[in-house]
C-alpha cells in the first residue's frame, strides 16, 4: 500500500505537518530527483546516518542511504510494553496470540509510537493506541497469564533475498518498508523477485523495462508467476492452432502443390538452400541449422540475404527476437535498436518486411488503393502478416495500424452509397447485398474483393465495422436457409407468409400466381418462381411450395452473381470449410466483435503505470466513462486500441502485438499534453491532469480530432 501525498496532509500534531518514510513526491519521469520520499540530512558528526550495512546508496556519492525522514521536534521517549504483552517463543519472537505476531501480511504491526509519528495509513493498518498523561502512546495488548517485561525490538521480517536494486528499511515506528532505487519509490508491500529468466534495465529516459533472456524479448509490463504462466498457456493454445491451421492448408489449400509421395510440409517459400536444415526447439520456435559450418541461428537463410561481413562497431552486440528479427546492442550507452550502426538501415525493412505483406493505402483514396492492392497479391500471400503503411505517418504496424485499416476500409466497402449494400430493412441496419449493383459495371470484381477483404479480416482476427444480416452469415457457413430466417429481415413480409401458411386461402378468394414483382430503381418487373409460374395460380394444395420458393426468392432476390462473385473471393484466402462448425451468431462475434462496452468488465480488466487505482485523475477517467453513451465509448476504445469491437472474451482477451495485452493507463507527460495512444499495445498514455473538467476537455478533443499515426 502507498501513502498518497493527499493523506500527508491529514497527519499534523500540534498543527505541524508530520512527513513520514513512505511519501511520494509527484514529478514528471523526464527530471525525476534522488529517491522519493527519501530526505538526506546530516548525522551532528558531519557523516550522513545509515539504516542497514549492506543496503545501496540512495545519493551518487559514497554515503549510505538514510532512513525516512524524523518529525521536525524530538519524538517522546518510547513507553515500555505494558506487563500484559504476550510470552515469547524459543527463538524469540511472540506467540501466535499476541498482538506482536505477524498475521500473513507484509506489514507488521507497530509495538508503540507516538501520536506525531503515525503515517497516514488505512484504518486496517494502523494500531490501536491509547495515550497516556505524559502525552505518550502505547500499544493495546492482549492480556496473558506469562507477563515478562519485553524491551522494544524491530519486529521480525522475511529475510529472503530481495530483487536487485530494492533495500529493505525501517521507519520509526518499526514498520518495514522497501525502497526501489530504480523507479525512486517506497512501498510497504514486499516485492516480488522475477520469474526466472528475467531481468529489470533502465533505458536512457529512466523508464524501467524488463527482458526476457528466454524468449529474447522486451516490455514495459513487470512480469509476474502469473502473466508468465498464462503467456505460456496462451502460446502452446496458439501454437496447437497453427499446427492445425497448417494441417489444413497442407491438406485443402496446398494439396495441388503436394505430390502424393512427398511427406514434408509445403513452405511457401521454397526450398531450404543446400547444407541448411529447419528444426523446432522444445519451446515450439523455429530455428536453423547450417551443417558445413555447424552453426545456428533464429533468422531464415531464405530471407537472410547477403550477409554484412563488416564487423560491428566496439561495444555493439546484434541479437535476435522471437521471431528471427535482428536488433542491435549498445552496450556503451545502454540502449537497443533496429538500426544497423554498419549500415545506417532498418532491419525491419530487410528482413522483418519480407515475412510480410506490405499494402501501402492512403486515407484519401483508401477504398481505390486497397482494391487495386488486394486484387494485385496472390490470395496464399494475403494469409501472412500484414504491414500496413499509411504514407505520410511515422507509425509501425504492430497490429494497431491493421486494426484500423480494416475498420476504416470496411466502413467504406459496406457503404450503402456504393450502391454494393443495402440495408436489409426500414429499421434493419444489417448489411445484404444490393441487387441494383449492376450499376457499376465493375461490380463483380468488386464483390470479389470484398469476399478476399472479409476472410482477411476473420484469417487475422480483426474486426469490421458493421455487420451483415443474419442469412448472409448463413450463406458463408453454407448452410440452407430457412423460412424463419426471413423474419430476421423483413418481418411483415414473413408475418403474410405465415398467415397464407395458417389460413384457408380459397376461402378468402385470394388470387395469387406463382410469380413476384421486383423494384429495382423504379423499374417494376415479374419474376416467376417456376417455369410458366405466371399462369399457375395459389391453392390450398399447393401453397406451402408457392411459400417455400417466394421466400427463397426474398432471401436471395436476384443477387446470384455477386454471391458467386463474393464467395470466389473468400475461398481464395479462407475455404468455407474450416468455417464448417461454426453457427451465424458465432461468426457474426468473431467477424463484428461485442457490440456493448461492459463498463465493470473494462475497469476489471485495465492495469495502470505510474498510478494507482485510487489516483485521482484514474477515478476521474472512470467517471468520464461512465458519463458517456456507448457510442464515445466505442470511439475511445478505437482512439486506444485501434478498433471499437471487443473480442468474444471482452477486454480480458484483448490483443496486442506480442499476444493478450489488457487495456493500460500510463502516466506520462505534463498537465497541458493531449492524450496519446499506442493502439499495438493498447497503451493510453494519460497526463496528470489538475481538475475533472480538464481531463474531460483534453479526451474529448482527442477522440474527437484525431487521425494517423507517429513513431517515438
Amino acid at each position: 500500500m502507498f501513502a498518497t501525498a493527499e493523506a500527508d496532509q491529514h497527519c499534523k500534531s500540534n498543527g505541524e505537518s508530520q512527513p513520514n518514510g513512505d511519501h511520494i513526491k509527484k514529478q514528471s519521469r523526464d527530471n525525476s530527483p534522488a529517491v522519493d520520499g527519501v530526505e538526506h540530512r546530516s548525522s551532528p558528526s558531519g557523516r550522513r546516518s545509515v539504516n542497514s550495512t549492506n543496503s545501496p546508496s540512495v545519493s551518487s556519492g559514497p554515503s549510505k542511504p538514510l532512513r525516512p525522514p524524523r518529525p521536525s521536534r524530538p519524538p517522546p521517549p518510547t513507553p515500555r510494553r505494558p506487563t500484559s504483552s504476550p510470552a515469547l517463543s524459543s527463538n524469540g519472537s511472540a506467540s501466535a496470540d499476541g498482538s506482536d505476531a505477524q498475521s500473513g501480511s507484509d506489514t507488521p504491526a507497530r509495538t508503540s509510537a507516538s501520536a506525531s509519528e503515525m503515517s497516514p495509513l488505512a484504518g486496517s493498518e494502523r494500531a490501536s493506541i491509547s495515550t497516556n498523561s505524559s502525552g505518550t502512546a502505547s500499544t493495546r495488548q492482549p492480556t496473558s497469564s506469562v507477563n515478562p517485561v519485553v524491551p522494544p525490538r524491530v519486529p521480525a521480517v522475511n529475510t529472503g533475498p530481495l530483487p536487485p536494486g530494492w533495500e529493505q528499511r525501517v521507519d520509526p515506528g518499526g514498520r518495514v518498508y522497501y525502497v526501489d532505487h530504480v523507479e525512486k519509490r517506497t512501498t510497504w508491500e514486499r516485492p516480488e523477485p522475477l520469474p526466472p529468466g528475467w531481468e529489470r534495465r533502465v533505458d536512457q529516459m529512466g523508464r524501467v523495462y524488463y527482458v526476457d533472456h528466454i524468449t529474447r524479448t522486451t516490455t514495459w509490463q513487470r512480469p509476474t508467476m502469473e502473466t508468465v504462466r498464462n503467456y505460456e498457456q496462451w502460446q502452446h493454445q496458439r501454437n496447437q492452432l497453427q499446427g492445425a491451421m497448417q494441417q489444413f492448408n497442407q491438406r485443402f489449400i496446398f494439396g495441388d502443390q503436394v505430390s502424393a509421395t512427398q511427406n514434408k510440409e509445403f513452405d511457401p517459400l521454397g526450398p531450404l538452400p543446400h547444407g541448411w536444415e529447419k528444426r523446432t526447439d522444445p519451446n515450439g520456435r523455429v530455428y536453423f541449422v547450417h551443417h558445413p559450418t555447424r552453426a545456428t541461428q533464429w533468422e531464415d537463410p531464405r530471407t537472410q540475404g547477403l550477409l554484412n561481413e563488416k564487423p560491428l562497431p566496439e561495444g555493439w552486440e546484434m541479437r535476435f527476437t522471437v521471431d528471427g528479427i535482428p536488433y542491435f546492442v549498445d552496450h556503451n550507452r545502454r540502449t537497443t535498436t533496429y538500426i544497423d550502426p554498419r549500415t545506417g538501415k532498418s532491419s525491419l525493412l530487410t528482413k522483418y518486411l519480407s515475412l510480410h505483406q506490405i499494402v501501402s493505402v492512403s486515407r484519401k483514396t483508401l477504398f481505390e488503393d486497397s482494391f487495386q492492392q488486394i486484387m494485385s497479391f496472390n490470395a496464399q500471400d494475403l494469409r501472412r502478416r500484414l504491414w500496413i503503411i499509411f504514407p505520410g505517418e511515422e507509425g509501425l504496424d504492430y497490429g494497431g495500424v491493421a486494426r484500423e485499416w480494416f475498420f476504416l476500409l470496411s466502413h467504406e466497402v459496406l457503404n450503402p452509397m456504393y450502391c454494393l449494400f443495402e440495408y436489409a430493412g426500414k429499421d434493419n441496419y444489417c448489411l445484404q447485398i444490393n441487387p441494383a449493383s449492376y450499376i457499376n459495371p465493375d461490380h463483380l470484381k468488386y464483390f470479389k474483393f470484398i469476399g478476399r477483404f472479409i476472410a482477411m479480416a476473420l484469417f487475422h482476427g480483426k474486426f469490421i465495422d458493421t455487420g451483415f444480416s443474419l442469412p448472409f452469415y448463413k450463406r458463408i457457413l453454407n448452410k440452407p436457409l430457412a423460412l424463419k430466417d426471413l423474419e430476421s429481415i423483413d418481418p411483415e413480409f414473413y408475418n403474410s407468409l405465415m398467415w397464407i401458411k395458417d389460413n384457408n386461402i380459397e376461402e378468402c378468394d385470394l388470387e395469387m400466381f406463382f410469380s413476384v414483382d421486383k423494384d429495382i430503381l423504379g423499374e417494376i418487373t415479374t419474376h416467376e418462381l417456376k417455369p410458366g409460374g405466371g399462369d399457375i395460380q395459389v391453392t390450398e394444395e399447393n401453397k406451402e411450395e408457392y411459400i417455400k420458393l417466394v421466400a427463397e426468392w426474398r432471401l436471395s432476390r436476384g443477387v446470384e452473381e455477386q454471391t458467386q462473385a463474393f464467395f470466389e473471393g473468400f475461398n481464395e484466402v479462407l475455404p468455407q470449410q474450416y468455417l464448417q462448425y461454426f453457427d451465424a451468431k458465432e461468426l457474426e462475434v468473431m467477424l463484428c466483435g461485442m457490440q456493448e462496452i461492459d463498463l465493470t468488465d473494462w475497469q476489471r480488466n485495465t492495469i495502470y503505470r505510474h498510478y494507482a487505482r485510487n489516483s485521482k485523475q484514474i477515478m476521474w477517467f472512470w467517471q468520464f466513462i461512465k458519463e458517456m453513451d456507448n457510442e464515445k465509448r466505442m470511439r475511445l476504445l478505437q482512439f486506444v486500441s485501434g478498433t471499437c469491437r471487443l473480442p468474444v472474451g471482452g477486454f480480458a482477451d484483448l490483443m496486442g502485438s506480442n499476444g493478450p495485452q489488457k487495456f493500460c493507463i500510463e502516466k506520462v507527460g505534463k498537465e497541458n499534453w493531449l492524450p496519446r495512444s499506442h493502439t499495438c499495445f493498447n497503451r493510453l498514455d494519460l497526463p496528470p491532469y489538475k481538475s475533472y473538467e480538464q481531463l474531460k476537455e483534453k479526451l474529448m478533443f482527442a477522440i474527437e480530432e484525431t487521425e494517423g499515426f507517429g513513431q517515438e
